[in-house]
């Protein structure tokens, strides 16, 4: 069957057998070795036996995976090394006898080796950055040529001296080299060693086992671990299983067939471990026509075929020559694999460096003889062939290679891409791997040859292209099938394959021959009979001969009628083999090879050749000859021409350009909007259940930036930070911030970054209370993993990043929220990411279903609208590519096959912008010299300062990313502009990452007249700041990192861009220097997608009426007729039929001086200017220097209007393009012919423009090459640009090639969620090692991602972020809290009642006594309450109606935001450390338990026993006496009067609350100081369990059931009789203690749960009876003002004790008084056992501490208010008295019910209400009392007199109290007369006799209220009421409740 060894018994192969078996059976524990005869001949059927798994599996990959090599139909073994022998050493680098063997150890010290060995450098795959020395016999060792090296083994260990190891396997135990694998010496030995100048043992050259003598010079690389490679599961594949065949091992296995062979072939899934390099006996042991039976074949063709080829030898196994660790794992590392193509599911192989792009070819075991490269192919053929390795079956190999090996390239890509295309996805894996095939190896093959016949000359083939193209090819030809699986469950009998015929081997040549003959043999088809080798044999006599000039692809295929086929891929095309080759090196290597070759002198040849196209034979002279002739002349020519414009001048004289503006900092809507995503999505973290971030527990906020190391990044964020204000905002600086201070928040990731990293992670332990916000912006770059030994040794920088951000300090610090920001988050957007889908955010749409979701008065314009304005049909499109230079490009590359493509572009370019400017200098000789659009670009840089009073010009932005050939082009242009006197013309300013900006003394002066500096030192730091100087900036660095451009740039060169390095990454962040942001135009249609805009800005020139066709033209749809399109696109300037330079230049470029159309610039100068954008990021020329110290930030300058533009140009057309233009005057040497001259000339001068005019509406021109510009303007399948579908970073790969494409309509979201499917990281990621596999708990919970376009203000965005992030945390702190002022003040007479010693600390008891009460309330909250009258009231009340309009009653009352002080009170959300305890959240507590105790006393009023229950948690049970412990509940403990001690607080908190479990603030930790104190909160039942959840560490007091509807009269009422009760237990209990009862303390305090902050006030009287005083208050703990207040002389005398209500207005007339003897509401201290014979009314909702403190007063008590201290209520929107909700008691009814609604007649059909009666009642005397009380509306001298209770009547009423109990204080009445009397539930106090004292208003009203209409009856009668009163049957009324509910009833009467 085609092997080549089958039967053949040579003794070589015999005698390599024959030791295989001997080797396995001594290492074999169970397995019984075949027979020996039977592997030599059975093996060409059945493939490798278990043996020869270890011996014949050429891509150790999947050795070292352990996952797929050593499979057998028998259960597998997996190679085991015996146990070490008992007590040896272990330790990897040592040898068994405990001695060092490292190379680094042991480099100095003399080693004994004796004669005939030679040291040599063992890899262990435990150690990969270490190499272990040992001495080998080196006949065992191959020579130079990889060849004669004797099978087996013998050496010696020179750690112990141990000799004559005799097999590697036992020496490799010996030196613990803990290989999983078999060991051989070809996968360990690796370098030879030794001894340098000073005598030390370093590493050598290579060990050239088998082939590697073809690799040239190959850089030194450590070793890829075998940890470092994915399982198989996250290459997208199926694990395969030991015992049964993973899908998609079985290719095209025609269906029924035996599935014969053992079980490895089905799992060692080769190329989906690692990119399979094999080495020419690459045995992808998954061909399927491999596995038949012995029969399938006649032996006697398989004999006959290569009787001449060599048998491999065991020390020449597949061994990867350009792996130096491929025997390490399945990483090969080697320069021929490293392609950035790579889209494969397989490991990416971490590059090896090589100096020569020559690269590495794959040298093979032969099968015939090698085939010998040609010594002159890169001569004959002008470009190095790229040869990659396509299918082989397992016993044809890839030839070797020998001979001119420099002159090819190798590449396992292909063979990557059919592996992986065979392997079928998990995604397709539940339709059952065995129905469903892969496509087939023949198909695979003709599919790949169709699509290389389709490539246009200038293409280059894609694998992602190829890997769509079979996944389409596949789709389609199972669609039934996946179709009918996805119907219905898989069947256990796969169906009948389809009808299609599938391609046969014998087919394929002839097939493909057949597609290859319509190309024009672009595509050149070679068929061998034998083996690949006569093919390329074949392949390179025919380069040699010249017969391929027009072939770009040669296809050999080996295919046998009976045998699978072997084939490989030639690309000779010299463009296209320049580029694949070239893109099989790494940027490192890229830059290296460049540096190469200006190093050794080989581009001199080109520099040569470059001087000598001039017409005088060289430039030099020509440019020399130039310099003596004008010298003098030209200097001044700017300066004159410039001032001879008509031009605005300033005061003193000098031009002044109205287009230079510099605007304020501002913030766009856009930016905010961003900021607060970012904000939501911090706030969500705090509010997950993780308890991740806890927001509540951070004061302030701090920042860190961390940038890349580029210095006009750093200064550019300095700028920005500065400007921001965001270090005043967020309180980390004072006034005048420095810019060294502003140097502390931003970190430069460079060499320094650690130590100011280090403080930051210091300070960020140090204070835990702020919020660290650590920003990692440009956030793609660097993402090397810092433990990836590849760069162990090198550069420190390398890494950085995953080290410092990644650190365990970083991850696990609470306070450190990370913010990643980048432009492109593809490559953080893996399997593996850290960072969680749900805290990515995206910069939004401008646009949404046509709304603009934030209007601007700019419109960005990135990389969809520049790829957009190319689609366009009526306009220059803004991206282009140039084809002469494209063209010269070539012919160079072909002249000079040696040379990198990048050396040869940019000297080609430099060779362009030189000729360029000699001829706009006056040598016209020159311009056949030079492109157009080099001219273009050329005449408009030298003309633009001339169109400028103030001689601004434009940027041109070159774009070199190799450092040391910007720096040779930086000094060729210079020197070219110095022979040519231009230096005062324009800059040339050479840009690279590690240096800051240079430019000349002139410029200088010139950017500091501009923007108005006049600091001497002042220099330019950021290319912002160089906005309207011409220049050409060529900007070097592999990678842009994130710097700003200024609105000036008009050109973007990108022309020398590395085109062949095609990931998305890299091209976007280089199209991303362009994006801009353009003035938007009003007239414009609603959005005109946005292509307007474009069309405008891109359209050069045109007359009136194409102008106005510009709008309705640009609102069609974009598919535009194919016609146009194909026409705008294929718009390089040589493309067109016009053979005159001036006018394609026209055409083609975009002059400054170039007219815009008439109509819209005079519409424009009337127009008033328009703001322009913020400068954030985005091109804007404000804010261009750093304000110096005492100077505040710039200034904004009045801005011209963007249209004042030249009048067009009438005289030239161009032909098919229809567009004006005219040509700047001396540009017309150059490019205009001489018949434009005469009009072009004058229109220059009467219409200049500063180029600047347009800069703000025009985006930038950028010149791409013709490679990248075709990326961008093809589309795929799914709409989108090629370059979308490319792979998506460097640092990634592909998880499959079984992959969707992305699709057009994806969102941001959705793009994320597609990488993180399909993308994996490569080893040398930093998120690498970090297995999420999509599990939540993979996710780090503080790291955040914002991704937005290039230049879109990201910046200013999480700058903003940083501010308000700052403001909700103040916020947070913060608490609005009531500021109102104390009502009825005016209304107190000034008499003898005030406490007159002022500076008392406590009530002098006798004095106290002799003040009135004042009956006036005076709390802010009552203002809609009646007015409480007192004869001393009467006179002055009279205008108290008129205060407040009746509107103004509902109101929201004012509140006043104060920061929380270290004693305020908090509510559920506060948690920090000090009271977690408290709190009873402590981890070291289990939740805490707690016991529930009833508790029962009896009251009379009730007139049952009253049933309460206590809720104790164990660690308050110490508070309480008990029967015994756990035992019956006895009472709660008081302390004694007598007690002086200042540790707790004395009096018991009771602090009722209902609806306010969260909002509540019943923490009160921090108000008491720390002290400890009781505080029972007082609960309703149904209330009961969510007050505990909340609050498991505080006393519960649970309201019994009958209370749950009550109001807050019943909390206090039971408060105060449990207390009273509480108090005589006591009494009794510690009387037998010895106690006087006298002595037990009698206060409680009851507060509501909204009093959040105490405040004491400070008086400093200025002497005694001085009315002089001043007076400041300050905040104080509530522990401060309790142990004040109980601290007081005869405290026990006083009934109620109260403070003042806050108000940030209380005036000195209020603290004056430290007393009062008035009413105490919110926070009181209440004597249980002087008010024992006064109670709450327990039915009272509203008003009950008015009806209380009235009480008290009439009882003849004392009631004590301690002015200067005062209470702050918090404002809580939930809870409280707002719980009640008055409802109708029908379900369905909608309607709103009115207070009015409230009562009702009795036995009416009315709705009844489903609320407590009370309430009812309440409420509708609140507001309609008047119905009741006529006469006493705004009748303040006439009051309603209230007997028993304060009920409120509004505030429109008056009322006067008097109590009926004997001895009761009451005020005068014998002068009022009473305009009504309001008997509410009076009990016998209230008698006939008592009411006759009172005298009323004829016409006065009565109301009397009553429990049920019965004993409404028996009052009236029992009062006697009808002697005075009359009553009507209509006049009686009820609440509207339903009779189960208990209505109270009225009975209204007038008086006679």
């Amino acid at each position: 069957m085609g092997n080549s060894y089958a039967g053949q018994l040579k003794t070589t192969r015999f005698e390599e057998v024959l030791h295989n078996s001997i080797e396995a059976s001594l290492r074999s524990n169970s397995l019984v070795p075949r027979p020996v005869f039977s592997q030599l001949y059975l093996e060409a059927e059945q493939q490798l036996s278990a043996l020869e798994g270890a011996s014949r599996v050429d891509n150790e990959e999947e050795e070292e995976e352990g996952e797929g090599g050593l499979e057998q139909n028998c259960p597998p073994n997996p190679y085991q090394m015996h146990p070490p022998p008992e007590g040896c050493c272990t330790t990897d680098g040592f040898c068994q006898a405990g001695k060092d063997l490292r190379l680094v150890s042991i480099s100095s010290e003399p080693i004994d080796v004796p004669a005939g060995f030679l040291l040599v450098g063992a890899k262990s795959p435990s150690l990969p950055d270490h190499l272990l020395v040992c001495a080998v016999d080196k006949r065992f060792l191959p020579d130079d040529d990889g060849h004669n090296a004797l099978l087996g083994f013998s050496g010696n260990c020179v750690g112990c001296g141990k000799k004559g190891f005799c097999y590697f396997t036992e020496f490799s135990s010996h030196m613990n080299l803990k290989v999983t694998t078999q060991p051989k010496k070809q996968k360990h030995l690796k370098y030879y060693l030794i001894r340098n100048a000073q005598g030390a043992l370093t590493k050598g050259p290579l060990i050239c086992w088998k082939g590697s003598e073809f690799r040239s010079r190959q850089a030194s690389a450590s070793a890829c671990s075998s940890s470092l490679f994915p399982p198989l599961e996250s290459s997208g594949l199926p694990a395969p299983f030991p015992s049964e065949p993973g899908p998609g091992t079985t290719p095209s296995l025609p269906l029924g067939a035996p599935q014969a062979g053992p079980a490895s072939d089905h799992a060692s899934l080769t190329a989906a471990v690692g990119p399979a390099v094999f080495n020419g006996k690459d045995s992808p042991k998954h061909q399927p026509l491999v596995k038949h039976s012995l029969s399938a074949a006649p032996r006697p063709s398989a004999l006959g075929i290569l009787s001449n080829s060599g048998p491999p030898k065991k020390r020449h196994k597949g061994w990867s020559p350009e792996s130096p660790s491929a025997a390490d794992g399945g990483c090969p590392q080697g320069g021929g694999n490293r392609a950035k193509y790579e889209s494969t599911g397989v490991t990416c192989m971490p590059q090896v460096g090589l100096v020569g792009p020559a690269s590495v070819t794959f040298p093979v075991v032969a099968s015939g003889e090698p085939v010998s490269v040609p010594d002159n192919l890169l001569k004959i053929c002008k470009a190095k062939p790229v040869i990659f390795k396509g299918k082989y079956s397992s016993h044809g190999h890839f030839p070797y290679l020998c001979g001119n090996l420099n002159d090819v390239v190798v590449s396992p890509l292909l063979y990557t891409c059919y592996q992986n295309s065979q392997s079928i996805s998990r995604a397709y894996g539940q339709y059952g791997a065995s129905t469903i095939q892969p496509i087939s190896e023949e198909m695979q093959l003709l599919l790949t040859v169709y699509y290389l016949v389709q490539l246009a000359a200038d293409q280059v083939p894609l694998m992602e292209d190829l890997e769509q193209i079979f996944l389409r090819s596949w789709r389609e030809s199972h669609l039934t099938e996946i179709r009918q699986y996805q119907q219905a469950p898989p069947q256990p009998v796969p169906p009948a394959p389809g009808a299609v015929a599938p391609v046969t081997s014998a087919q394929l040549p002839w097939l493909a021959g057949l597609a290859a003959s319509s190309c024009n043999d672009s595509v050149h088809i070679i068929e061998c009979t034998y083996s690949l080798a006569e093919g390329l044999s074949e392949m390179f006599r025919l380069l040699i001969e010249g017969k391929l000039a027009k072939t770009n692809y040669v296809v050999i295929i080996r295919a046998c009628r009976s045998a699978a086929i072997d084939s490989c891929i030639a690309v000779t095309g010299k463009y296209q083999a320049r580029i694949l080759s070239e893109s099989l090196l790494t940027p490192a290597e890229y830059q290296k090879e460049v540096n190469y070759e200006l190093v050794t002198g080989k581009v001199d040849s080109l520099g040569a050749f470059f001087s000598t196209l001039c017409p005088e034979g060289d430039i030099d002279i020509l440019l020399d000859k130039f310099h003596q002739e004008n010298q003098g002349q030209i200097s001044s020519s700017l300066t004159a021409s410039s001032v001879t414009k008509s031009a605005s001048l300033d005061v003193s004289g000098t031009p002044v350009c109205t287009s230079y503006h510099l605007e304020p900092h501002r913030i766009r809507p856009f930016q905010l909007a961003v900021a607060q995503k970012l904000l939501s999505h911090v706030c969500s973290i705090a509010d997950s259940s993780t308890q991740n971030l806890d927001l509540g527990s951070f004061e302030k906020v701090d920042f860190l930036i961390c940038i890349p190391p580029s210095e006009v990044t750093y200064q550019q964020t300095l700028f920005h930070v500065w400007h921001s204000g965001v270090l005043l905002e967020l309180g980390l600086e004072k006034e005048h911030v420095t810019k060294q201070r502003v140097e502390q928040y931003v970190l430069k990731l460079d060499a320094e970054a650690q130590t100011k990293f280090k403080s930051f992670l210091q300070n960020s332990f140090q204070n835990p209370h702020t919020l660290f916000v650590l920003i990692h912006d440009h956030a793609h770059w660097d993402l090397v993993s810092a433990v990836h030994d590849l760069y162990s040794q090198s550069d420190p920088s390398v890494g950085l990043v995953d080290r410092l951000l990644n650190c365990k300090e970083v991850k696990e610090a609470p306070n450190i929220v990370m913010l990643h920001v980048t432009s492109f988050p593809y490559a953080l957007q893996t399997q593996h990411t850290l960072i969680s889908p749900y805290n990515e955010i995206h910069w939004p749409a401008s646009y949404s279903n046509g709304v603009d979701l934030y209007p601007e008065n700019k419109k960005y314009f990135g990389l969809s609208e520049f790829i957009e304005s190319t689609l366009s049909g009526h306009s220059l499109p803004l991206l282009r590519y140039d084809s002469s230079f494209e063209a010269m490009v070539t012919a160079l590359g072909k002249r000079f096959p040696r040379l990198h493509s990048a050396v040869i572009r940019t000297f080609v370019l430099v060779q362009h912008y030189t000729a360029a400017m000699m001829a706009v200098s006056g040598l016209s000789q020159m311009k056949n010299y030079t492109s157009v659009e080099t001219l273009e670009i050329t005449q408009n840089l030298l003309n633009s300062p001339k169109q400028c009073p103030c001689g601004h010009g434009l940027m041109v932005l070159l774009r070199v990313p190799c450092s040391p050939l910007a720096a040779v082009a930086y000094e060729r242009l210079a020197h070219v502009r110095a022979r040519l006197a231009l230096e005062e013309h324009f800059e040339i300013i050479l840009g690279s990452p590690s240096s800051g900006i240079t430019i000349g003394k002139h410029f200088l002066k010139q950017l500091k007249m501009w923007q108005k500096i006049e600091d001497a030192e002042w220099r330019p730091q950021t290319y912002l700041e160089l906005e309207g100087l011409p220049c050409i900036l060529i900007f070097s660095g592999m990678d842009p990192h994130g710097e700003s451009l200024p609105r000036s740039l008009r050109y973007c060169d990108l022309r020398l861009i590395n085109s062949s390095c095609l990931v998305r990454t890299a091209l976007e962040q280089e199209l991303g220097l362009a994006a801009y942001f353009v003035s938007s135009e009003p007239p414009l249609e609603k959005r005109a997608r946005s292509e307007a805009l474009e069309s405008d800005a891109e359209k050069l020139s045109s007359t009136d009426n194409e102008d106005e066709e510009l709008v309705t033209e640009g609102s069609t749809s974009e598919k535009r007729s194919p016609v146009k399109r194909e026409r705008s696109r294929s718009h390089d300037s040589a493309s067109s039929s016009l053979s005159s330079k001036a006018s394609s230049s026209a055409r083609c470029g975009e002059s400054p001086a170039q007219a815009q159309p008439a109509g819209p610039s005079r519409g424009d100068r009337a127009r008033s200017p328009q703001p322009c954008g913020p400068a954030e990021e985005g091109r804007a020329p404000g804010e261009r220097q750093w304000p110096q110290a005492g100077r505040g930030p710039p200034s904004a300058i009045s801005r011209c209007s963007p249209g004042l533009a030249p009048q067009p140009d009438p005289g030239l057309k161009t032909g098919q393009w229809s567009i004006q233009v005219s040509v700047p005057s001396l540009s017309s040497s150059g490019s205009s012919s001489s018949s434009a001259m005469p009009a072009a000339g004058p229109l220059v001068l009467q219409a200049a423009q500063c180029s600047m005019t347009k800069a703000c509406r025009r985006p930038p021109v950028v010149f791409l090459p013709k490679l990248v510009y075709d990326m961008l303007t093809s589309t795929d399948g799914s709409g989108l640009p090629k370059a979308a579908s490319l792979l998506p970073s460097h640092s990634v790969m592909w998880a499959s090639s079984f992959r969707p494409l992305l699709s057009k309509t994806m969102t941001s979201t959705e793009q994320s969620l597609y990488y993180r499917q399909w993308t994996v990281p490569r080893p040398s990621h930093m998120d690498y090692g970090s297995r999420a596999e999509g599990r939540v708990d993979g996710f780090h919970p503080r790291r955040l991602l914002l991704s937005g376009p290039p230049q879109i203000g990201k910046t200013g965005a999480y700058l903003q972020f940083l501010s308000i992030l700052s403001r909700m945390l103040i916020r947070l702190t913060e608490v609005d809290v009531y500021d109102e002022e104390e009502i009825n003040i005016n209304l107190r007479e000034e008499s003898d009642w005030h406490y007159l010693q002022l500076s008392d600390p406590w009530p002098d008891l006798e004095l106290f006594k002799k003040l009135p009460f004042d009956y006036l309330i005076h709390d802010p909250k009552y203002e809609d309450a009646s007015l409480i009258c007192s004869h001393h009231q009467s006179v002055t009340s009279e205008d108290r109606g008129t205060r407040r309009k009746p509107e103004d009653l509902y109101v929201r009352r004012q509140t006043a935001r104060m920061r929380l002080s270290k004693y305020a009170a908090y509510n559920t959300y506060h948690h920090c450390e000090q009271c977690h305890q408290y709190m009873g959240f402590h981890p070291r507590y289990q939740l805490y338990e707690s016991t529930l105790h009833a508790f029962a006393f009896s009251y009379s009023m009730l007139g049952e026993e009253i049933q309460l229950h206590f809720i104790i948690p164990k660690s308050k049970e110490h508070h309480f006496v008990f029967s015994q412990p756990g035992g019956q509940l006895e009472s709660m403990r008081l302390p004694l009067v007598t007690d002086k001690s200042h540790e707790y607080i004395k009096s018991p908190t009771f602090t009722p609350t209902t609806g306010r479990h969260e909002h509540g603030l019943f923490n009160l930790y921090h108000a008491m100081d720390g002290a400890s104190h009781l505080h029972v909160l007082v609960v309703k039942e149904y209330e009961m369990a969510i007050y505990k959840k909340y609050w498991p560490n505080h006393i519960m007091l649970v309201l019994p059931s009958i209370f749950n509807s009550a109001g807050v009269g019943a909390a206090h009422f039971l408060i105060k009789e449990l207390s009273y009760h509480n108090l005589e237990l006591e009494r009794n209990r510690q009387e037998e203690l010895g106690i006087k009862p006298q002595d037990i303390w009698p206060f409680i305090v009851i507060s509501d749960d909204s009093c959040v902050m105490w405040n004491v006030v400070d008086v400093d009287c200025g002497g005694e009876r001085s009315r002089e005083f001043s007076w400041s208050e300050r905040n104080v703990s509530l522990k401060h003002i309790m142990q004040h207040v109980e601290s007081s002389p005869n405290i026990t005398h006083y009934a109620l004790i109260g403070v003042r209500k806050w108000s940030s207005r209380t005036g000195s007339r209020e603290v004056r008084e430290p007393f009062s003897r008035c009413h105490v509401h919110d926070f009181i201290i209440l004597n249980v056992d002087l008010t024992q014979n006064v109670q709450y009314n327990q039915n009272r909702f509203m008003c009950d501490d008015v009806d209380f403190n009235l009480r008290v007063h009439s009882a003849g008590l004392l009631l004590c208010r301690f002015n200067r201290f005062s209470v702050m209520k918090k404002q809580i929107a939930v809870g409280g008295h707002r719980s009640f909700h008055i409802t109708s008691k029908v379900s369905d009814s909608p309607m709103a019910i009115v207070p009015a609604q409230y009562i009702c007649a009795p036995d009416s059909k009315h709705t009844f209400l489903a609320a407590p009666a009370q309430l009812l009642l309440e409420k509708f005397l609140q507001h309609h009392s008047h119905r009741f009380f006529p006469l006493s509306l705004k009748n303040h001298g006439h009051p309603v007199l209230s007997v028993d209770c304060y009920l409120n009547l509004g505030s429109q009423i008056s009322v006067c109290y008097v109590s009926s109990r004997p001895h009761s204080l009451n005020i005068s009445c014998s002068d009022f007369l009473f305009s009504g009397l309001l008997l509410y539930l009076c009990d016998s106090f209230v008698g006939a006799g008592f009411l006759k004292k009172f005298h009323f208003l004829k016409g006065a009203t009565l109301c009397v209220i009553c429990q049920d209409r019965n004993s409404l009856r028996q009052t009236v009668v029992r009062l006697e009421l009808e002697d005075e009163w009359q009553f009507r049957l209509r006049d009686e009324f009820q609440t509207a409740n339903a009779k189960e509910d208990r209505p109270l009833f009225f009975l209204t009467g007038r008086h006679i």
